[in-house]
């Protein structure tokens, strides 16, 4: 999916944080080790976010190497950004659309963790145990904020 010129709007889990974008850049899984460590992942999901405005509550900073910080909500932790010379990538999930923003390249390969390759090939829970989780989903009440702005 070419997502050039997709405005989107996004934010953290708890809501404390929220965003627009005008415009989604391109869009890439970025295999490094700070990547993975600032996402507690195999991997971290980002794309290019042009003109972002901040809407509610600011992102707080860390520093994660001499050129590079990462954006992050200081309340429920969520990873929201990875920037370095004026460049601001959005992690994808955090967008409320996160299908607008597929990835098209693979960053830092020589970093990806040796089970990635297989992870598409797992295989499933039976149909039963699914339907189980579903019932499971459908009585929890999440604290979680809404895919939009509230």
């Amino acid at each position: 999916m070419d997502t050039q010129n997709e405005p989107a709007s996004g934010g953290c889990q708890c809501g404390s944080v929220r965003f627009s974008i005008a415009r989604l850049g391109k869009a890439s899984i970025c295999h490094c080790r700070m990547c993975q460590k600032a996402f507690g992942g195999l991997f971290a999901p980002l794309v290019e976010a042009h003109d972002i405005t901040w809407t509610r509550g600011e992102r707080a900073i860390f520093h994660s190497s001499k050129t590079n910080w990462r954006g992050f909500c200081r309340d429920c932790g969520t990873p929201l950004t990875y920037e370095f010379e004026g460049v601001v990538e959005v992690a994808i999930g955090t967008l409320d659309q996160p299908d607008l923003a597929q990835p098209v390249v693979q960053v830092n390969a020589g970093y990806r963790r040796a089970c990635f390759d297989g992870l598409a090939k797992l295989p499933e829970k039976p149909s039963t145990l699914r339907d189980a989780d579903e019932a499971w989903n459908r009585i929890v009440s999440s604290n979680q904020h809404p895919d939009h702005d509230t």
